[in-house]
Parts: structure tokens; C-alpha cells; sequence
């Protein structure tokens, strides 16, 4: 039988990823297909509170502690999600792994070690990067509402995510224009995931560990 696909969606702030992953979720409801939609960080857990608290700019921490938290989000989560995927359940997450690495990066920590907490987390069949450039996202409703809203950070992590994307095949990274209209991106997403509908018949794979479908990034 096959298993649920995993589809992960990312982008820089205000890129229109929460849009996009709740029209992929009523689509697949309207199919009759089982969906779960998570969403990262997962500010309702405890660590997601600590979280959800400096990202509104309501405490301070490390920028090392930060990332490790955020990994340790993921991880809380990381059971449920192999469950849902082999009960048959597509799984769709708005932000994952590739945030934590990129926007820490963008901070100055080392691109590695950013990676290194999430190294074996379930990885995406398929994840969407929705592009768009930093001063356009700027003339979008609430941005600069939170800490990592600002322009130059922006930029820096579209870099770092343009450096990931190399490290994985073109099925398996789709950049998306998401400088047009809500109705074409969501056209375009759907072209790249509509085929997962059905399911997966390939094992789940582990995040940036070697295996035949995704390269060894620590030596990219």
C-alpha cells in the first residue's frame, strides 16, 4: 500500500506560503483525500511558546539556543508526522527544516551546524520554495510585525535558500514566482503536487543524511 506524501512549503516572510498551503489542503479535502496541514514552529507546544515569544520580540536568546529550539520543535513533531504518512495521510507543512537552516545561516551561524540538529528528520518528497523578492514581500499586509522582517535578513536567507536548493534534485526542490497573483501560484503548486494524490510507493527518506535520491550537502 502506498504511504502519504510529504509536502513542505517555504518561502521568505509574507512569500504567501500560508495561503498556499491552506487552498492545498482544501483541494485535497475536496478530493476525498486525508490531508494534514502542521505548521512551523508549532507556537501551542511548550517550546513553541518559548518560541512564539522572541519572534515577537518579547524575550531574547542566543541565536544558537534559537535554532536549537526551533529544531527541537520539529522534533516533537517528527513521530506524528512518519505516523500520518503510514497511515496513508498526505502531510503539507508550512515552513520546515530549510527555515531553521536558512535564516540562522543568515545570522552568521555556520551552515552546517545549522543543519546538524534536524539531520534524520523525516525529509519532504517534495518541497516548494515560493520565490519572491524581499522589497515585493515588503508591500504585503503586516510585514515587519515580527523579528526576522526586515529587508537585508531577507535577503541573506533567499541566498542561503538558493544555496539548499542546490543540494537537492529539481523533483525534489520546485521553485515557485510567487510575485503573481494568489490564483497562478496556486495553479502552479498544484501542477507539482496533484501527482502525490494517490500516495508514495518509495520509503520515506531521512533529511540530509545519503541516500540515492538526495546528495550529500555537508560535502556540497
Amino acid at each position: 500500500m502506498p504511504r502519504g506524501a510529504f509536502i513542505a512549503v517555504e518561502g521568505l516572510d509574507r512569500s504567501g506560503k500560508t495561503t498556499q498551503v491552506t487552498n492545498l489542503e482544501t483541494r485535497f479535502q475536496a478530493a476525498g483525500i486525508d490531508v494534514k496541514l502542521l505548521k512551523f514552529p508549532d507556537r501551542t507546544t511548550a517550546i513553541g511558546k518559548m518560541i512564539d515569544a522572541y519572534l515577537r520580540s518579547q524575550s531574547e536568546l542566543d541565536d544558537h539556543a534559537i535554532h536549537l529550539l526551533f529544531s527541537a520543535n520539529r522534533w516533537e513533531l517528527a513521530t506524528t508526522i512518519e505516523r500520518l504518512l503510514n497511515e496513508g495521510t498526505i502531510v503539507v507543512c508550512d515552513r520546515y527544516a530549510f527555515s531553521g537552516v536558512a535564516f540562522s545561516a543568515a545570522k552568521g551561524l555556520d551552515l552546517d551546524w545549522c543543519r546538524s540538529p534536524d539531520v534524520s528528520l523525516p525529509a519532504p518528497d517534495v518541497t516548494l520554495f515560493l520565490d519572491i523578492s524581499p522589497e515585493k514581500a515588503r508591500e504585503r499586509g503586516g510585514y515587519g510585525e515580527e523579528r526576522y522582517e526586515k529587508e537585508e535578513l531577507q535577503r541573506k536567507v533567499r541566498t542561503i535558500f538558493s544555496k539548499i536548493s542546490g543540494e537537492f534534485s529539481a523533483e525534489k526542490w520546485v521553485t515557485v514566482d510567487a510575485g503573481r497573483s494568489q490564483e497562478d501560484v496556486a495553479a502552479d503548486v498544484w501542477s507539482f503536487v496533484e501527482g502525490f494524490a494517490a500516495g508514495v510507493h518509495s520509503p520515506l527518506q531521512r533529511l540530509w543524511t545519503r541516500n540515492e535520491n538526495e546528495r550529500d550537502s555537508f560535502n556540497t
